[in-house]
């Protein structure tokens, strides 16, 4: 049975971590905070068919109930990220990215949030990305609370994940009619990670799962540009740190080289690193590659610009 007390700002309650998860260190919590994204969902005239469904990898299929699960460090350093796994915006794949990726970070002192949203399977497409907005609104609504530095936050997001990240840094119009307090803090992170992410919708790079569940297979050119990243990509997009293998099969590394590229024109601070040979969805590294380094490198890049790494 779950505990569930309404708060503020969303909904909280626990559950028990999910068994194909990794056993949590000493420093982390066997208990998953959950923060619920809306009290009443935008669309809600559209509900998934089927439940919510767990693959046996981990990957979550239709969303009815988006929400936060949060990762509290034994010793904050006052940085957050938002953290969204990939899945081609058909499922989310918690059991090899954003779990992981969460856990890692926890271990580093920095609150961590990760994202589970609604899909376009089941949702119109504006749902995914009011999902990763209204995140962001809260995290910084309850920084306080979580003993984060309001302009700490950042977000990390991996293929598709990367590509809803990478959205929510370059939008700055609001995608929904505000709906509490929260909504009225910043939705822009103060830095990006984009690893192995689909960037661009138009060819010929746009042979992607995400183009597909966005656009369709016969997009307009302005449907395709308004969903490429790096076409929306402004003087006030936050810095942005990339990694992609040059083998990538699903999302070209042609992805992260335009938006290296976009990033530069418009003089925002980025690194991009591109390995060798890794292949997709390598989560925190693919074994026996150089995209294991990925963590490590984007670690030391958030040193390097010291205001973006808490104490």
């Amino acid at each position: 049975m779950l505990r569930f007390s309404r708060v503020l700002l969303g909904s909280i309650y626990c559950l028990s971590t999910p068994v194909w998860a990794d056993s949590a260190p000493q420093n982390q919590s066997v208990q998953e905070e959950i923060i619920s994204l809306w009290a009443k969902p935008p669309l809600t005239e559209v509900l998934p068919h089927v439940p919510e469904q767990l693959s046996k990898h981990g990957a979550v299929s239709h969303v009815a109930v988006p929400r936060l699960v949060v990762y509290r460090p034994a010793h904050p350093n006052g940085t957050a990220v938002l953290v969204i796994a990939g899945g081609g915006y058909k499922q989310i794949e918690r059991g090899k990215e954003s779990i992981p990726a969460a856990r890692w970070l926890q271990a580093q002192g920095i609150t961590t949030f990760e994202l589970i949203y609604r899909l376009p399977t089941d949702w119109p497409v504006s749902a995914s990305f009011q999902d990763a907005q209204r995140a962001m609104h809260l995290i910084r609504a309850q920084a306080v609370n979580y003993q984060v530095q309001s302009n700490h936050i950042g977000i990390l997001g991996f293929s598709a994940g990367g590509h809803l990240a990478g959205m929510t840094a370059v939008t700055t119009a609001p995608l929904y009619k505000a709906v509490d307090a929260a909504d009225q803090t910043s939705a822009r992170p103060d830095f990006a990670g984009l690893i192995y992410p689909v960037i661009t919708l138009m060819p010929p790079f746009d042979h992607t799962s995400t183009r597909r569940e966005l656009v369709g297979d016969h997009p307009t050119l302005a449907q395709s540009q308004t969903y490429s990243v790096n076409m929306q990509t402004l003087d006030q997009t936050p810095p942005t740190f990339l990694a992609q293998a040059l083998d990538d099969p699903i999302s070209p590394v042609d992805n992260s080289v335009l938006m290296f590229a976009s990033l530069r024109a418009h003089h925002v601070p980025t690194e991009l690193h591109v390995f060798q040979t890794g292949g997709h969805g390598w989560g925190l590294g693919q074994t026996n590659t150089q995209t294991t380094a990925w963590p490590a490198l984007f670690l030391a890049w958030l040193k390097h610009n010291g205001d973006l790494l808490g104490d």
